[in-house]
């Protein structure tokens, strides 16, 4: 079976573009893994760090095989391979894939939260899902993407 789901991608070290390119050729390695769409990548200063370097975001639509769990060992492989050591941390990063919604799943997994906890509070994150996918559903927030990102705008709660 098939599954929509919308990854975010980041980063703010070294060729950051280079880095996001690399890890959407990585994720299509897999034959479970298809590509189904790419927001624009937007630069953005990063959260409470206004000295770090910049980063750069944009969000995948993909259809895939691999279950949530599956997905986020898959991802953080690729994470690795890039060179990423931190995981969790808001320290600068070579790559930075974030799983923000499956289907219209909630999964609340000590490892893994989809939605993502923060995706409706974040810049970097709703504008380039709402670029690739507006209707993207938000199924606590019973929202789609334009929606949220709209209100995060005009500073309304949802």
């Amino acid at each position: 079976m098939l599954h929509e789901v919308f990854i975010g991608l980041g980063s703010n070290s070294g060729d950051r573009y280079g880095y996001i390119d690399q890890a959407i050729l990585e994720l299509e390695k897999d034959v479970r893994v298809s590509v189904m769409g790419v927001s624009s990548f937007i630069e953005y200063q990063a959260e409470n760090k206004p000295d770090d370097p910049v980063f750069v975001n944009g969000v995948l639509k993909i259809m895939t095989e691999f279950s949530p769990i599956e997905l986020l060992a898959y991802t953080e492989e690729i994470e690795r391979v890039l060179g990423r050591t931190d995981k969790g941390s808001y320290s600068q990063r070579t790559i930075d894939l974030d799983l923000l919604l499956y289907d219209s799943e909630i999964i609340l997994e000590p490892e893994l939260t989809i939605p993502h906890p923060l995706m409706h509070e974040r810049d970097f994150v709703l504008e380039p899902l709402s670029e690739v996918a507006p209707e993207a559903y938000h199924p606590i927030l019973d929202a789609n993407a334009a929606t949220l990102y709209r209100a995060l705008k005009e500073g309304r709660e949802i």
